[in-house]
């Protein structure tokens, strides 16, 4: 999986600005953990949209999300949401169409 528009910061253990001239790049290793939903971390998250391609578009399904959105995955930030939001970042599982 690759990220588009910003970098996870190792050091941070969170997201953070690219490097120049950089568009896309590799996601870490993610762990899914089954979780309640009272139990899960709102503050210093940015909910991620994980696409399977880099078009960002297909043809919506009756949920509304199109069928190229797969889910939203949680991303430690030190920034407001809004940050990335504005960049357009998100996760791509290829980068070929």
């Amino acid at each position: 999986m690759y990220i588009e528009g910003c970098k996870f910061d190792p050091k941070e253990r969170a997201l953070g600005e690219s490097d120049p001239k950089i568009l896309y790049t590799r996601c870490p290793m993610i762990h899914f953990i089954p979780t309640l939903k009272k139990d899960v971390k709102t503050t210093g998250i940015y909910a991620c949209p994980l696409f399977k391609t880099g078009d960002r578009r297909g043809v919506l399904m009756t949920t509304g999300h199109s069928t190229n959105y797969v889910l939203d995955i949680s991303l430690p930030s030190n920034v407001d949401p809004s940050h990335w939001i504005k960049r357009g970042v998100a996760m791509l599982c290829a980068l070929m169409t």
